[in-house]
């Protein structure tokens, strides 16, 4: 198996910004940093939206802050056509639907909660993933 642009540094700092980010959402305001559940409520709730925006501005202006830092765009290599993408993506809708929740909700802070049905949904999402990666490279040969 061949390890491509292992980044084990900006891994650990990415990591860590999300636990940060999670630990303070959950201490100022008592939510649990669910990506997809922020992004839900900020476009369909009814309740306080404004800190969903500032949250889902600061995922989009990530980006743009790295090409400030280092001058540079990084490197992303997507190894799949676009219909691939697209039923990935509605698959990925799909699962989020039905678990109730994203790995950042689950993995992240249900996880931290000592949540059993989060362990369940993770276990869940990573099965998935590794069978979905095992079916498509190798047996459908994509």
């Amino acid at each position: 198996m061949e390890i491509v642009n292992f980044t084990p540094l900006a891994s650990l700092l990415g990591g860590s910004l999300i636990g940060l980010a999670a630990v303070l959402l959950m201490l100022v305001l008592g939510r649990i940093m669910g990506a997809t559940g922020i992004l839900a409520a900020a476009i369909w709730g009814e309740d306080d939206r404004s800190w969903r925006w500032a949250i889902l501005a600061g995922m989009i202006s990530g980006p743009a802050l790295f090409l400030m830092l280092t001058g540079g765009w990084p490197e992303i290599t997507v190894p799949s056509s676009t219909p691939m993408l697209v039923i990935g993506g509605l698959l990925v809708g799909l699962g989020v639907s039905y678990g109730s929740g994203c790995t950042s909700g689950h993995g992240v802070c249900g996880l931290a909660r000592l949540s059993p049905r989060s362990l369940a949904a993770t276990l869940t999402f990573m099965l998935t993933t590794g069978l979905t990666v095992y079916v498509t490279r190798h047996v459908m040969g994509v």
